[in-house]
């Protein structure tokens, strides 16, 4: 599916000044931009950042060697351009010269190299993705200052993606205090640069004016359009949209179904939603804890719930349910699993007699040998977004009216969060993720001892585990499809691993005088403010 686009409208003043949209075709300079979000970024390190939608602000100071176009092909950006060995095992980068950090650091072999050895230091990359890539790598070499060469044990299709796309930090980061939290010590080589941070409140960012190694994605060259922007932190859909209509801010995102249409055909705005790459929101569910180490407990709640009901009604039918482990835009999507689950209360029922919850105590749970059948949900608060908390709640009474199972909802802070993770003691985690070209796929299946950073269902399968093989020592994508497919056949139909909800998608409204801001190519997550300007005012 592609970026669907409405125009919207409605009048209002700003900061005591109107503004008035004029023809979007000649850009102009200056003036400062506000932008209500969702999500407050736990680490300005983007690198052990693992909250997506924190992308929105931390896209704006940190780049990558390579930019994507929509058909997922690689453009340069701080590189000049690539070459990949005929074997798939070897990666040459070529950077450009002409790049600075925003501290005054030069861009150079020996400053990226440095970004890519970090992910081979468990101290530093320990919890994320970023060691299971780092573990693929054989050697880091720099040839002169201007290239990097990077060697791969054996071929690994997804590192390019994961390569082209890791946001590269300056030399005096490494050293830095603020290395893990992120600040001002962090430099990136982005449009802009980290001005104020107030914790729980916003984040300032001011107009880099060395900038002129835009990608040839970007809409131009040269400094951003924009003096200045301001993410504000406003968790509450209602208030975020409240804050746009009354002129406080000038552009949001993350909207809810239930307040998109205050922005649908109506002239003085306008609203744009996309659907992203990577793993569907879903019910992670722990084979090795609790009661839903049982394959049939899981199989029932894969067959027993009806999400479609429930996104109609949290989401007033603005979302897109979701069937498989990766995104129907992602070029590695099997669309052979839609339809083909849910909805099917007398089979989950007949499950769950037979794995032995046979009995109901007062309040119609089952139970077995005098104890309830009670699987505990855990979701971070840091990712509690998109109404997801009131989606949760329709799903956790449907469980009970439907299977008599005591869905417990827990949410956690970050810290309880990583606790959770590492002891195993949980039954399902809610979570989704973006990366791309079979990223996503890896950290969920892999084996945790592999590197299976997000494997919340906790699965050591050795067919699945022969898949993931396979998928990654072969660069033809009609062959890696083949493979995937089948890993999504057993993880889902027949492990259960999974009950996927609906496909995230970002959603963004401007005021009409906002030009420019729109949703990166393929990821198709909310751009960076680099081409935003503003009408002139009157």
């Amino acid at each position: 599916m592609k970026i669907n686009a409405i125009s919207l409208a409605l009048g209002l003043s700003l900061l005591g000044g109107t503004y008035h949209a004029v023809a979007a075709d000649k850009p102009v300079s200056g003036g400062s931009l506000t932008v209500g979000v969702e999500t407050e970024p736990t680490t300005f390190n983007p690198q052990l950042n693992g909250q997506d939608k924190a992308e929105i602000t931390l896209r704006n100071f940190w780049e990558s060697l390579l930019a994507r176009r929509p058909d997922g092909s690689f453009v340069p950006w701080l590189a000049e351009s690539y070459q990949a060995s005929e074997d798939g095992k070897t990666f040459r980068f070529t950077l450009r010269r002409d790049v600075t950090f925003s501290n005054g650091e030069k861009l150079d072999a020996n400053a990226v190299a440095e970004n890519f050895r970090q992910t081979q230091v468990a101290q530093y990359c320990a919890g994320t993705s970023l060691c299971l890539m780092g573990s693929h790598i054989d050697k880091i070499e720099t040839p002169d200052d201007h290239t990097l060469v990077i060697t791969l044990k054996e071929i690994y299709s997804p590192f390019l993606s994961f390569a082209a796309g890791l946001q590269i930090l300056s030399p005096s980061s490494w050293k830095s205090s603020q290395l893990k939290s992120g600040g001002p010590e962090i430099a990136g080589t982005g449009p802009f640069i980290l001005q104020s941070y107030e914790k729980g409140q916003q984040v300032t960012f001011v107009k880099n004016p060395k900038y002129h190694w835009a990608p040839a994605t970007a809409k131009h060259q040269g400094p951003a359009y924009l003096d200045r922007v301001t993410y504000r932190f406003l968790p509450e859909s209602s208030v975020r949209t409240g804050a746009l209509l009354s002129g406080q801010v000038d552009a949001i995102e993350g909207i809810s179904g239930n307040d998109a249409g205050e922005f649908k055909d109506n002239s003085d705005f306008t609203y744009q939603h996309a659907l992203n790459t990577g793993t569907p929101y879903s019910l992670f569910l722990n084979v090795e804890y609790g009661p839903t180490q049982d394959v049939k407990v899981r199989q029932a709640l894969l067959q027993g719930l009806e999400i479609d009901p429930l996104l109609k009604s949290v989401y007033r039918g603005e979302r897109t349910r979701a069937w498989g482990i990766t995104s129907p835009i992602d070029p590695l999507y099997n669309n052979q699993l839609e339809g083909k689950y849910g909805n099917n209360p007398d089979a989950a029922n007949k499950l769950l007699d037979e794995a032995g919850w046979q009995t109901r105590d007062s309040e119609g749970f089952r139970t077995k040998n005098g104890e309830r059948l009670r699987i505990e949900l855990i979701q971070a608060q840091a990712t509690v977004r998109d109404q997801r908390d009131v989606l949760l709640q329709a799903i956790q009474a449907q469980a009970r009216q439907r299977l008599g199972i005591d869905l417990k909802l827990n949410y956690v802070d970050s810290g309880t969060y990583a606790d959770v993770r590492k002891s195993g003691k949980f039954g399902t985690i809610a979570n989704s993720n973006t990366p791309t070209d079979g990223v996503d796929i890896e950290n969920h299946y892999r084996p945790i001892a592999q590197g299976g950073a997000i494997n919340y269902s906790r699965v050591n399968d050795a067919d699945l585990n022969a898949q993931l093989d396979k998928a990654a020592a072969t660069l033809d994508l009609n062959q890696r499809r083949q493979y995937y497919s089948a890993l999504q056949q057993r993880a889902l139909l027949q492990l259960a691993l999974a009950v996927p909800l609906y496909e995230p998608e970002d959603q963004l409204a401007t005021a009409s005088y906002v030009h420019g801001y729109g949703f990166r190519s393929y990821k198709q997550m909310p751009e960076s403010v680099y081409d935003v300007w503003l009408s002139k005012r009157e």
